[in-house]
């Protein structure tokens, strides 16, 4: 699996979990083993905010872009995020800032 990033400005927050092809984003399951190899499945045919690309299996790899949220003001690596490749099943590692006291505030009065 080949997970891509496209940052976007927002407020919410991203949690993946992987076990083998099943992704479960913010609580949500996504079973894609069931997608053959050179298929696409486009994004608008998956109910999730966060699927920004067509999920694609390329030589038996699956690949897919996804929004990583940010704050105001996000740090390189958060900007430009590198590739998920082959990532381990679990709670996956992207990258994300700890909210500022600032951001904690403006995020405080929201509610």
């Amino acid at each position: 699996m080949n997970i891509s990033f496209s940052p976007q400005r927002r407020n919410d927050a991203l949690i993946i979990e992987k076990a083998g092809e099943v992704l479960t984003i913010n609580g949500t399951a996504f079973d894609f083993s069931v997608i053959p190899e050179g298929a696409t499945l486009p994004a608008s045919a998956v109910d999730c905010e966060f699927i920004t690309g067509n999920v694609q299996r390329i030589e038996g790899i699956l690949h897919l872009t996804m929004i990583l949220p940010h704050g105001p003001d996000p740090s390189a690596d958060v900007a430009n995020p590198a590739d998920l490749s082959m990532p381990p099943d679990g709670v996956l590692a992207i990258p994300f800032d700890l909210p500022t006291s600032e951001q904690s505030q403006e995020d405080d009065g929201d509610e």
